[in-house]
């Protein structure tokens, strides 16, 4: 994504993800579950917030901030999410 689509809240929400999904079964779908739309899913995403317990604001400004990139920005998100995915799991059958 290029820089100029990075905002702080986004930044924010990259940081606490890992929490908002540490407790699913599913860490990598439910993060894409999350911006696989044109708009971010809130529902879900506050769901996933009360079960974690963190904060919606920032989750809320993430979302806004989200709702607002080009399709092309939207996009690179949603592969950088599949990548991390792709490695994670190729690391965890390497241990």
């Amino acid at each position: 994504m290029p820089a100029a689509d990075v905002t702080p809240a986004l930044r924010d929400l990259r940081q606490q993800l890992p929490r908002l999904v540490a407790h699913t079964d599913e860490p990598h779908a439910e993060a894409l579950a999350l911006v696989w739309g044109s708009r971010f899913d809130q529902d879900h995403a506050r769901s996933l917030a009360g079960s974690a317990g963190l904060s919606l604001p920032p989750l809320e400004q993430a979302a806004r901030e989200f709702d607002v990139l080009p399709g092309a920005a939207q996009q690179r998100l949603r592969a950088l999410i599949l990548r991390h995915h792709r490695w994670w799991e190729n690391a965890a059958t390497l241990h």
